[in-house]
């Protein structure tokens, strides 16, 4: 018996030693990709925000909401632009800081590139009547982004920034305000703010360019913290083409902001294959989002048709 055994002991260390090596080599290989340089000098724990009301890194995978404004950002924005007054009509040039809690300062090389670019940003004002997405370029200074767009209204704009850090591949934003003026006050009156959204009736529907574009929930009343599922489409009165090119990586991109500016959610679209663009005559594409709360709402799609980037509102209520 003693010498039937013996084979068995001898494969069962065998086995062990090679477990002991596997084991072994893919510590080794993970202590090597651990400590390659990334480019980057930060690493996860510098993008902690410290204190309760805090939101975490935000899941591309599960678009939700994100009211940057009313809780705690572990990055902090500043903003300045050239010149004494950004005014109405005019094309401003302006510089924006990104500075993690611990205050280290945020370059190109600290963030990944996502839907083709490493900074966006999300310019929206009062109103929600003039929506922009603007793509900053690195300045001169480290840490320091360059950018330029043309306000469209007078108002106490606000700038939304969406970034992905390298040390934690997880979306988070940060926001700031930048007053446009016409010359005498940067202010829009109650009166004239109230008008405005007035005459922004709800709507699914928007034609632009001969094109109409339909936004359809998967039920309504839209209500709050429940999934909807949205279906952008598009089509001609004439049954001609309408096809739609990527933009930033996908075939429309739709942006959600509450009516008092306190946060956004970015949206993507479901079918992600670039190669399979979708029918060119009755396009659709699917979306997902989640509202927190009640309350007035509009999405802004930017969509690429046939090399014209196009800007469309839909408003829409939320029920509780």
């Amino acid at each position: 018996m003693r010498g039937e055994g013996a084979p068995h002991s001898g494969l069962a260390a065998r086995q062990w030693r090679q477990a002991a090596w596997i084991t072994l080599g893919a510590v080794a290989v993970f202590l090597f990709l651990r400590f390659l340089p990334t480019g980057t000098n930060l690493n996860h724990m510098d993008f902690r925000a410290t204190g309760g009301n805090s939101f975490d890194f935000c899941d591309p995978l599960n678009p939700q909401f994100i009211p940057v404004v009313d809780v705690r950002s572990p990055v902090a924005m500043s903003l300045t632009t050239a010149g004494a007054a950004v005014r109405a009509g005019e094309s401003a040039r302006g510089t924006m800081t990104l500075k993690t809690a611990n205050g280290k300062l945020i370059s190109p090389e600290d963030l990944l590139v996502v839907h083709t670019k490493r900074l966006h940003l999300l310019i929206v004002d009062p109103a929600l009547g003039d929506y922009q997405h603007v793509h900053p370029t690195p300045g001169k200074n480290p840490g320091q982004w360059n950018f330029e767009f043309t306000p469209r209204r007078t108002g106490i704009y606000r700038v939304f920034a969406d970034f992905t850090p390298v040390a934690t591949a997880r979306g988070l934003y940060a926001s700031a305000d930048l007053a446009v003026t016409d010359g005498i006050s940067p202010m829009v009156s109650p009166a004239d703010l109230a008008t405005v959204r007035a005459a922004a009736k709800s709507t699914w529907s928007v034609e632009r360019d001969g094109i109409r574009f339909t936004l359809t929930p998967s039920a309504e009343p839209v209500r709050a913290r429940q999934v909807v599922d949205l279906k952008f489409a598009a089509t001609r009165a004439d049954g001609g083409r309408v096809a739609l090119e990527p933009v930033m990586g996908a075939f429309a991109h739709l942006v959600a902001f509450d009516e008092a500016r306190r946060g956004f959610a970015h949206l993507h679209p479901m079918e992600t294959d670039l190669l399979a663009p979708p029918d060119p005559v009755k396009p659709a594409l699917s979306f997902k989002i989640t509202i927190p709360s009640a309350g007035r709402y509009v999405i802004w799609a930017q969509v690429n048709v046939e090399g014209r980037e196009t800007f469309l509102p839909f408003w829409f209520d939320v029920a509780p």
